[in-house]
């Protein structure tokens, strides 16, 4: 949906700083963590990484795998896969394939170290960068490989400050990075899921458009989970009975039982955050 601009543009200095010092270290990095959200394969990948990271070696941890429907998000695995893509689920919740990520890198470094042998070097500790939006789990995902917590998490995007070195693995040394976006978001549609699932700081959104986003979103894409959690089996062009319906269900009244349809914004959004209507994945390949 192109033709559906937005006026979105969160590009703090931060991540424009973030971008420069990535170019300055990357002749240091053997290999790319670029991660993504499960839930949305297309919309979280970073639309210029190609130009950030070059031709390094990447391997793309889909974060969040737990939380999608992999029916879809499988079709995505596959089209990257098919792209050249060393693709790897994962689970953070349970940190399950963790050892994947681990089994790859040292497979990437092996031509690396046969060439360092050649000229009579000692094999060397792997260096790995970590990229990806805010918040699509990787201080999470670093705190899993590391097994203890090596790095503060958030649920909110801009955690993450400043790039700095952390060993994951007694071979592995791994570069963490503030979550990184581009400067102009022009797809209406990326826009929204990002900031649904809080890869863009909702302040920059209307609370009230993202939460109409994601119940239409639902609606279209599983509508018997919208129904199961709210009991909404329609909507209409205006939303304020739904929204209604919903307060009055979840509790989100002030004096008198008058609905407050901010906190009913704030529900939608945050249910959907922490998987409440199930397995979802909003990007699709027409999307765009």
């Amino acid at each position: 949906m192109n033709e559906n601009k937005t006026n979105i543009n969160w590009y703090p200095g931060h991540m424009a700083k973030t971008k420069r010092e990535i170019k300055e270290k990357l002749a240091l990095i053997d290999v790319i963590y670029e991660v993504i959200d499960a839930r949305m394969p297309q919309s979280s990948k970073i639309v210029d990484i190609d130009e950030l990271v070059k031709d390094k070696p990447r391997i793309l941890i889909m974060s969040k795998y737990d939380l999608c429907d992999r029916a879809v998000t499988d079709s995505f695995i596959r089209f990257y896969q098919e792209q050249g893509y060393r693709v790897v689920p994962v689970d953070l919740l349970h940190g399950k394939d963790l050892d994947k990520i681990l089994a790859i890198s040292h497979e990437l470094m092996e031509k690396n170290n046969r060439e360092r042998a050649k000229k009579g070097l000692k094999p060397r500790n792997i260096r790995a960068l970590i990229v990806g939006v805010p918040n699509v789990g990787k201080s999470t995902l670093i705190n899993r490989l590391v097994g203890r917590k090596a790095t503060t998490v958030g649920d909110r995007p801009g955690v993450t400050k400043a790039l700095g070195w952390i060993r994951i693995h007694k071979d592995i040394e791994l570069l963490d990075s503030p979550g990184i976006l581009w400067p102009k978001i022009e797809d209406a549609e990326t826009a929204l899921i990002l900031a649904a699932f809080s890869s863009i700081k909702e302040e920059l959104l209307d609370l009230q458009e993202i939460s109409a986003f994601v119940l239409r979103k639902l609606h279209e894409l599983y509508p018997s989970a919208l129904e199961k959690r709210y009991g909404i089996s329609s909507l209409g062009e205006d939303l304020t009975e739904v929204y209604e319906a919903i307060g009055k269900k979840n509790g989100c009244l002030g004096k008198g039982g008058i609905v407050l349809f901010e906190k009913v914004y704030a529900l939608i959004v945050r249910d959907l955050k922490e998987g409440r209507f199930g397995p979802v994945t909003f990007d699709r390949f027409e999307k765009k």
